[in-house]
């Protein structure tokens, strides 16, 4: 069986010129590869979706920047989400070109052509011929046909899809009580009892994997190549996506430790439109698979489903503990663990999490909510970015939170985009209570803040209540405030005095912890800001002052 040929995909919404287009791409590259033409970014957009379905690859991507509807710069901009990896080329006229250079900051554009192209021998074959060469060097993940079959209403399936969408891992999705999904189960010789099940693209099986098996499975690296690197940052978010690129770009050794996948709460957001540099706004997932790819780019190791349980101080060297017993070793760390959901304490709600009650998950179960009335609890911008996405398939979404109105917790922004959305409605003053259901959530209680209480229908709630730092691993060498923030810089000393513990001849520097060598960084910081761009730029920081450390322990 013969591998199916690379995508190289034109979108154009001028009959004509997509016709041209793809007669030129056809006429040199016909043999090597499919050519795929679309008339607008919309019908572009699905012919990608189910391009990745069957795991094909995508090599270049060619968009007339002025379409109604969806411009050039959006599709491309979207079509980013899909394949990251694909050579992105925009079709400008001559008036254009300021367009042009913005998207090259906008969507890491690869080139522009101006049209018309004539001849392509000179003018658009060099391009496409550079492009693939470029493509075809990368290190690109192999992509398998691999199908789960999962249950409808199981928290580990629920799991499991939040862990191969947050990797950007290639799969299909089966339910077992739907016809597909349990032709596909019995042919595998397995029932509903061992959900999920995963069918490799060589016929095995992996019955109910562990997210190391499946990292292993679709090639994520889960083991050190190392015992000993410069700096290990724990930690995948924004704080620690920016520290691995600023680690490994200026020269440390470093390596990156995530439990989970890259992005950390920012990269469950469905829209970032506060963050500098992307005027449009910006997924998190796609911001998140940028830094991942920068960090690897400069040379920066990844290692995935890792728990780190523990912190010691070895000499010069600060070692990092892993749950299975093993470790590594570095000459300095940097804390960017981020910071988790906080569960719910009604009673009945976490008994549902993963089959109807969900902790963040807003993009990988929105398809789900299709027609349906949902809850989002919460007043932070989190919330608000889930339900604005939300809203596009939800038939309704109210979002709960026990103050008085959104404005002391979500950016100005978001709150006149939920004023506008006519799906969403706002229930101040009120509090999820209580959940009921049999097997999976079928309604929740609220409770006003006069006393009054309504039970209401829904089978999806959304969780957005606070933040609690992952820290209890640390131990007592590492000084947190009472919420379990880690205390950094000069909030250490009092009157002057050094922490408890402290070897070194100097004060902590700004984002040092209690421990030399070790830094926090992000959201797991005492009195950090809680957004993305300060952890980024503490991510940033903290590598400089690694340097300073490295040169005086």
């Amino acid at each position: 069986m013969t591998a199916p040929k690379p995508v190289l995909l034109t979108v154009d919404d001028d009959p004509s010129v997509s016709r041209a287009v793809a007669r030129d791409l056809r006429r040199k590259y016909g043999e090597g590869y499919r050519i795929v033409r679309a008339e607008s970014g919309e019908s572009a957009l699905d012919a990608l979706r189910e391009i990745a379905l069957r795991g094909d690859q995508v090599a270049v991507l060619l968009a007339d920047h002025r379409m109604p509807g969806m411009s050039g710069l959006e599709f491309l901009e979207q079509a980013m989400d899909v394949f990251p990896h694909a050579r992105r080329v925009l079709l400008t006229a001559y008036a254009d070109t300021d367009a042009a250079i913005e998207a090259i900051n906008v969507v890491d554009l690869d080139h522009y052509l101006l049209k018309p192209w004539d001849p392509p021998e000179e003018k658009l074959y060099p391009v496409i011929d550079a492009l693939l060469e470029s493509w075809r060097g990368a290190d690109l993940r192999p992509v398998t046909e691999t199908k789960v079959i999962a249950g409808r209403w199981a928290s580990r399936s629920s799991e499991m899809r939040e862990f191969l969408a947050r990797n950007r891992l290639a799969y299909r999705w089966f339910l077992a009580d739907e016809p597909e999904g349990a032709r596909l189960l019995a042919a595998a010789g397995r029932d509903d009892r061992t959900l999920p099940v995963v069918v490799c693209a060589d016929g095995s099986l992996l019955v109910d994997p562990t997210d190391t098996e499946l990292a292993e499975y679709f090639g994520l690296g889960t083991t050190p190549t190392e015992d000993f690197y410069d700096l290990v940052v724990v930690g995948g978010g924004p704080a620690g996506l920016g520290a691995a690129v600023y680690g490994a770009s200026e020269g440390l050794r470093t390596v990156l430790v995530e439990r989970t996948a890259t992005g950390g709460q920012a990269g469950q957001s469905s829209r970032i439109e506060n963050y500098l540099g992307f005027p449009d706004g910006v997924s998190g997932t796609q911001l998140a698979e940028r830094a991942r790819r920068q960090a690897v780019k400069f040379g920066a190791e990844l290692v995935t489903t890792r728990d780190v349980v523990g912190i010691e101080v070895d000499g010069p060297a600060r070692v990092v503990r892993f749950a299975d017993g093993a470790s590594i070793a570095a000459h300095a760390i940097i804390l960017a663990t981020g910071v988790a959901y906080r569960r719910h304490p009604a009673p009945g709600v976490d008994d549902f999490a993963g089959r109807g009650v969900f902790y963040g998950s807003a993009t990988t179960e929105a398809v789900a909510c299709s027609d349906r009335d949902i809850y989002v609890v919460g007043g932070a911008n989190s919330a608000g970015q889930a339900a604005m996405y939300l809203s596009r398939w939800a038939r309704s979404v109210t979002i709960v939170v026990r103050a008085q109105s959104l404005e002391a917790s979500m950016s100005h922004y978001l709150i006149r985009q939920i004023e506008q959305n006519p799906t969403i409605r706002v229930r101040a003053c009120t509090e999820v209570v209580g959940a009921e259901g049999d097997g999976h959530l079928e309604r929740i209680t609220l409770r006003s803040v006069d006393g009054e209480h309504e039970t209401v229908e829904t089978g999806h709630l959304f969780l957005f209540i606070g933040a609690q730092p992952r820290t209890d691993w640390l131990g007592e060498d590492v000084v947190r405030d009472r919420h379990g923030f880690v205390v950094s810089g000069q909030d250490l000393t009092v009157d002057g005095a050094r922490p408890r513990g402290w070897t070194a001849d100097r004060p902590p520097h700004h984002l040092e912890t209690s421990v030399p060598g070790v830094f926090a960084a992000g959201d797991v910081r005492a009195d950090s800001a809680k957004r993305v761009a300060s952890a980024v730029g503490e991510g940033a920081m903290a590598v400089m002052l690694v340097h300073r450390y490295l040169a005086q322990p």
